[in-house]
């Protein structure tokens, strides 16, 4: 699991960050090895990042690349699952900070601040990663099921981390 952050926005606890995408994907079943990363960005990269890949102007608080995972690569000379390069995620903190209050009891543990708001973008990402979308209602319904999974595993065994 690769982590950067090269924001200075808000204050992260980067080592919690590294635990709940390696939690995240060990639910979801993606094999041990597994490769990620996870990039936290101050606004102007974030803003690049997502017209250069989006087609969309300014800011948004996550991206996902997705890589072997959502195209479906498999290893048929190793039995069993093989680890893959499951893809990047990319948070924008300030992005987050901004919409923190607006999410409040949104889902399990979210109680409107900036750690929560973090934590939910993470999750997010690592589940479009492994190609969940909320495009449709289904989808959505779906996506939202799994985050409110793995957050409430999260608000249980610690509370956040951000200033």
């Amino acid at each position: 699991m690769l982590i950067a952050d090269r924001q200075d926005d808000v204050r992260l606890d980067t080592q919690r960050y590294r635990t709940l995408v390696r939690q995240v994907l060990e639910a979801e079943g993606v094999p041990p090895g597994s490769e990620t990363a996870l990039t936290f960005v101050g606004t102007t990269e974030m803003a690049q990042l997502n017209e250069a890949h989006m087609g969309h102007a300014g800011p948004t608080d996550v991206l996902a690349f997705p890589l072997d995972l959502a195209a479906g690569v498999t290893a048929p000379d190793r039995p069993g699952p093989a680890p893959a390069l499951v893809g990047d995620i990319v948070v924008c903190p300030a992005v987050a900070a901004e919409n923190a209050a607006a999410g409040a009891g949104s889902r399990p543990g979210h109680d409107g601040s900036v750690a929560a708001e973090v934590d939910l973008l993470v999750v997010h990402g690592v589940l479009h990663l492994l190609g969940m979308d909320h495009a449709e209602p289904a989808e959505a319904a779906a996506m939202r099921a799994r985050e409110a999974a793995h957050l409430r595993s999260l608000s249980s065994a610690s509370p956040g981390s951000c200033s």
